[in-house]
């Protein structure tokens, strides 16, 4: 989703996309990407061969799903799309909202990562998941996750990580912030300090993030038309959603 103000930046989409493959390698999102593949095979009535991949971002979830399934990535950073297809050239990407996306073909499965947290609205949650259901065969799998949830939201929650590339030290720090209870957003500021041979550079970034209640999370996706399939357990502070659409 485009950014709308000075509050909800994004220009780790935009023009500051060319850190991410320094700030993340593809392989710390193994785990998770092997956890979701195996979720779509066991709540699927069918081989899963094709998925749908929404949000997809710089295509660190489909480096691994590619192994499994073929694999169709859609965001709506163009840069972010770029680097996806540096990444997998082998996987099909493009661009395109989760919201208001319409392709003419369906999936076995559609997953949906971390980008489901840039929905700021209901109606944007609820897009999200009908696009999820459109793309989606009869008897097909939807596999989310809810990130940010108000019982377990800590404020002013600060994380930093220190990444190199060549010449390259970026320092990323994260800081999240909820400055009204009774609205459906946060905020992320993110700082970048970037050192090349010594010399310091300073950035900042500002992302706003949805956050709902799980029962918003469940009536919405009955309202789309989905089968709630199960609630695993976490093995991180998320809840993750396994839906299913009707076969007939």
């Amino acid at each position: 989703m485009a950014p709308s103000s000075d509050r909800d930046q994004r220009r780790l989409y935009g023009d500051l996309a060319w850190t991410w493959p320094i700030i993340s390698a593809a392989e710390t999102y193994v785990e998770e990407s092997e956890r979701f593949a195996a979720l779509l095979r066991e709540h699927s009535p069918r081989d899963v061969t094709t998925v749908l991949n929404l949000g997809c971002g710089g295509g660190h979830n489909d480096w691994t799903l590619k192994r499994h399934f073929r694999v169709t990535g859609v965001d709506v950073s163009e840069e972010m799309i770029a680097l996806a297809r540096r990444c997998n050239p082998e996987v099909e990407y493009r661009v395109g909202d989760m919201r208001t996306l319409r392709l003419d073909e369906t999936f076995d499965a559609v997953v949906i990562f971390d980008s489901i947290d840039y929905m700021l609205t209901e109606s944007d949650l609820r897009a999200a998941f009908e696009t999820a259901f459109h793309h989606l065969a009869p008897g097909g799998v939807f596999v989310t996750y809810q990130e940010i949830i108000p019982e377990t939201f800590k404020q002013n929650r600060v994380e930093h990580q220190v990444s190199r590339r060549g010449e390259e030290e970026l320092v990323f720090i994260e800081n999240y912030y909820d400055p009204d209870r009774s609205d459906t957003t946060i905020e992320g500021v993110f700082v970048y300090l970037i050192r090349r041979g010594g010399e310091l550079h300073i950035e900042t970034d500002r992302h706003l993030c949805g956050i709902f209640p799980t029962d918003t999370w469940r009536r919405l996706l009955g309202d789309v038309g989905f089968e709630l399939r199960a609630l695993p357990e976490e093995p991180r502070d998320v809840r993750t959603f396994v839906c299913a659409k009707a076969s007939s």
